[in-house]
């Protein structure tokens, strides 16, 4: 695994957004049986999740989430001095999303913008850039924005729609003098790249038909849907996820007792007590969201933590895990003041300037 740490920066603010429309898992029973939705339920602990109206994008949750926090925190946009959007569905081929955001901001030219493409452990790695630009350059404050409509690219005839949600969040990093230590680890296999995949809408599989048939899983979709390899993401998730936690409380002198929560990517119910446990951590340190917004990918971390914490004022150290796509997996340790973890907003708005007319 590779290793950072950083000194002298911290997380000053979270806000998150999602979309007004809750869909209610018993909404599926129509399509799947009440018996199978109550077994989902059960064990993956998805009630309820929010799902983007037809012309919200991962972008526009993300501004809203952004927007929140510069004016509640009172932070002058112009003196962003680095942001950066990670989302696995992205508003267009070109320009990157993230010089949309920068426009949409009001965010000054000489910010330093850019995407990244990642999904479940978007928020840990986009922490670790923004952490090594912030040290090496004289960037002084950065946003990291996350975004994902994962509800858009799963067939609705799959069952695996009912664990996923949409979100939006927006991180203020900063330099600040005497900030407890940032540490982090991350991992990547890519062999297993076909575990959570759309294999066809870029560049790759052009031809792919858009008829949805049904798969060896049991699943209706078609190649431009999402697909995930239950057998695999399970596997990984009991074995490898579990097994860098502890390599890196081992790297960095940590106890499971040094933190006050632990803040893992959201997939379902089952994997989180697993993966608790091993750890050897007491559950009621674990915080869950899943249950109400669904997985939310990328924004899983960032939108627990204003679930868990928002309107409080206290000092909590964090283990923040993220695994999933790619595969991909990294985890880090911070001490965040939870004074501006913001309550999550729920929203409509949509960029109508972005659509292109001819």
């Amino acid at each position: 695994m590779v290793t950072a740490e950083f000194n002298n920066i911290c997380i000053s603010g979270i806000a998150a957004a999602v979309p007004t429309q809750c869909v209610d898992a018993r909404e599926y029973e129509h399509l799947f049986g009440q018996d199978v939705v109550r077994k989902n339920i059960i064990t993956t602990g998805v009630r309820q999740a929010y799902h983007a109206s037809e012309n919200q994008t991962s972008s526009d949750l993300a501004y809203i989430a952004a927007k929140k926090l510069l004016k509640e925190m009172n932070v002058d946009p112009k003196s962003i001095d680095v942001l950066i959007f990670t989302a696995a569905y992205l508003d267009y081929q070109v320009p990157p999303t993230s010089c949309v955001l920068q426009y949409r901001l009001g965010l000054s030219t000489d910010c330093i913008v850019f995407d990244t493409n990642l999904a479940c452990s978007g928020f840990v790695y986009s922490l670790q850039t923004m952490g090594a630009i912030l040290n090496s350059s004289s960037a002084k404050r950065g946003l990291i924005l996350t975004g994902d409509i994962t509800s858009r690219v799963v067939s609705p005839m799959d069952k695996s729609r009912m664990i996923f949600g949409d979100a939006g969040t927006a991180t203020l990093v900063e330099k600040k003098e005497n900030s407890e230590k940032i540490n982090i680890a991350m991992k990547t296999d890519g062999s297993r790249f076909k575990s959570i995949i759309v294999p066809a809408g870029a560049y790759r599989n052009v031809n792919a038909s858009h008829e949805r048939t049904l798969w060896s899983d049991g699943n209706t979709r078609s190649d431009y849907d999402l697909f995930m390899n239950g057998m695999d993401v399970f596997s990984f998730s009991m074995s490898d996820v579990p097994k860098m936690a502890i390599d890196f409380m081992g790297k960095f002198n940590y106890a499971p007792e040094d933190f006050d929560a632990y803040v893992f990517h959201q997939p379902n119910l089952f994997i989180l007590k697993h993966l608790i446990k091993k750890i050897g951590a007491p559950q009621d340190k674990m915080c869950v969201s899943l249950d109400r917004y669904g997985n939310t990918s990328v924004c899983a971390i960032p939108l627990t933590i204003c679930d868990s914490f928002a309107n409080e004022s206290s000092v909590k150290k964090l283990f923040l895990y993220g695994f999933g796509v790619g595969l991909s997996w990294a985890c880090a340790s911070v001490s965040l003041d939870t004074t501006h973890v913001l309550a999550i907003e729920r929203t409509d708005d949509f960029f109508a300037e972005g659509r292109v007319e001819h």
